[in-house]
């Protein structure tokens, strides 16, 4: 039985710890540094707990515009934020990171931090879309979370293994 709080709310204590996937890159400055940085703050936002993290990977830009290469990686926690709230802090946490508001879609960053999955969360908000769209086409995304949880079956998409087998290589390179 939950711990109901006021106006009917479910108490915190009381939330299950859900598995969470979170996509980590960065271009600009120092970007091992930075995804490192990012990764230990993860860490240690509340009610949240670092599990598994990748490899740094180093890996050709998605998208059309033209720019370096990007450092990235994947990792794995648990936590009783819900979804959103998740995003949340993961977005306070760019900021605090340096990354510029107002910055050019799919041009270059000092961090970018995407929820890719959250449990069993099915969502579609304007702001939150989950599992992440663009999980199956994302080499960036996929090679890293193959090593944090490669038999994951991610709700509409299927098994990180499988689609880690589908996905066209650009070059994603190993660093660490």
């Amino acid at each position: 039985m939950a711990v109901v709080g006021v106006a009917g709310a479910v108490a915190p204590e009381a939330m299950l710890w859900q598995p969470a996937y979170i996509a980590l890159g960065s271009n600009l400055g120092d970007s091992s540094a930075t995804v490192e940085r990012a990764i230990l703050a993860i860490g240690q936002l509340p009610e949240t707990r670092l599990i598994r993290r990748s490899s740094l990977y180093r890996t050709p830009p998605f998208g059309p515009v033209a720019q370096g290469d990007f450092i990235n990686a994947v990792i794995g926690v648990l936590t009783r934020l819900s979804p959103i709230e998740l995003w949340q802090q993961l977005q306070a946490l760019e900021i605090s990171l340096g990354r510029g508001v107002g910055r050019e879609r799919w041009g270059p960053r000092e961090i970018d931090l995407d929820l890719l999955v959250h449990g069993r969360a099915l969502s579609s908000e304007p702001q939150l879309t989950l599992p992440h769209p663009g999980i199956p086409e994302r080499d960036f995304v996929l090679y890293p979370l193959l090593e944090v949880a490669a038999d994951l079956a991610i709700p509409r998409f299927g098994r990180v293994r499988e689609l880690a087998e589908r996905v066209k290589d650009r070059g994603v390179r190993r660093q660490s």
